[in-house]
């Protein structure tokens, strides 16, 4: 739940560390994870106990995260006021085994599965980030031609919008692509290192009519695309990273591999439910401090290649608890410049 912290309550924190990957399958695992990290979507659900879903947020607000400048892996000495929370989400095997059900789900009764965050936040993290686009692609072309009338600019800008290079990276079923779609994106990729993640996004591609969207299997954190996109999009992908046994040092290793994917000039847009619009900020001033250090040891000229806060939604309803104010959701966007 993105927005307050609260104390742990009963946490078990053996229970808390990753389990071993046979582990990671089993029917009474996938209930410890859904109670751990999920909320429920709009569009139906594989799982058995729909209120695993709709307490999930209250799981996260109940487990206390590490600091994300905090990179220290010592598991061993943790206690009850330093450990870092973790989850079968944060496992490859979970995700295999979820696919592999809700694409089964998906053959046998047409259920799209799980849509983290909910259909409402998708449409809206869709909607706005269009918003963003639409402002830079404007600017620019006002800015090279002086002369266009408010017609000529919003028809250039219409055609600029097609023309964006877009990647959601841990897409899952896909439907966040389909919504940037809708929004007049049509260079469109997802990926996922998950095949089974791939498999239902194509069908569900397919059976929607969204045939041009470019679906492949990939790990962000050891990405195998060479190309840059104009806009990269993550809706719960930090989080899931975040949950791994090794969460930290992966983390470090997510801001490395996805600023890669971004094109000078072009945009990252991150959702979360584990991490505040400030976290997120500091995470990523914590990455170009990295990069600045790694400049001036290589004595090279110049600071570029770092991602700058643009903006954030502020239109997520909030709530009270204990005297703060937070939200359950946080979309950030950062400029690669």
């Amino acid at each position: 739940m993105a927005g307050i912290r609260l104390p742990p309550e009963d946490i078990d924190i053996s229970q808390a560390r990753a389990l071993s990957t046979a582990d990671l399958i089993s029917d009474d695992d996938r209930s410890i994870a859904a109670d751990s990290w999920s909320i429920k979507s709009d569009y139906g659900s594989t799982l058995d106990d729909d209120q695993r879903h709709a307490d999930a947020s209250e799981a996260l607000a109940a487990a206390r995260f590490c600091a994300a400048s905090d990179y220290s892996s010592d598991k061993e000495e943790a206690d009850a006021e330093t450990f870092t929370f973790t989850s079968m989400l944060g496992y490859q095997s979970y995700w295999d085994a979820t696919y592999a059900d809700e694409l089964t789900n998906f053959r046998e009764h047409g259920d799209a599965g799980e849509v983290w965050f909910g259909a409402d936040v998708m449409e809206m993290v869709a909607s706005w980030t269009k918003g963003l686009c639409i402002d830079i692609s404007q600017r620019q072309l006002q800015n090279q031609h002086n002369d266009l009338d408010d017609d000529s600019v919003s028809e250039s800008v219409s055609q600029d919008l097609a023309g964006w290079s877009v990647v959601d990276v841990g897409t899952g079923n896909g439907l966040l692509l389909q919504e940037l779609a809708k929004q007049g994106f049509s260079d469109l990729t997802g990926t996922d290192y998950s095949e089974g993640a791939i498999n239902l996004a194509r069908s569900l591609a397919n059976r929607d009519g969204f045939t041009g969207i470019k679906l492949l299997v990939d790990d962000v954190l050891e990405t195998k695309l060479d190309k840059k996109f104009e806009l990269v999009m993550d809706k719960g992908t930090l989080d899931a990273i975040g949950l791994h046994q090794d969460g930290p040092i992966k983390r470090i290793m997510y801001w490395e591999s996805i600023s890669r994917l971004v094109a000078p000039g072009g945009l990252l847009v991150i959702t979360s439910s584990n991490n505040t619009k400030e976290e997120l900020v500091q995470e990523v001033e914590n990455f170009n401090q990295r990069k600045i250090g790694e400049v001036e040891e290589e004595e090279e000229e110049g600071k570029g290649g770092l991602l700058w806060y643009l903006d954030h939604i502020r239109s997520y309803p909030t709530f009270m608890f204990g005297g703060s104010v937070g939200s359950r959701v946080a979309t950030v966007a950062f400029c690669f410049r």
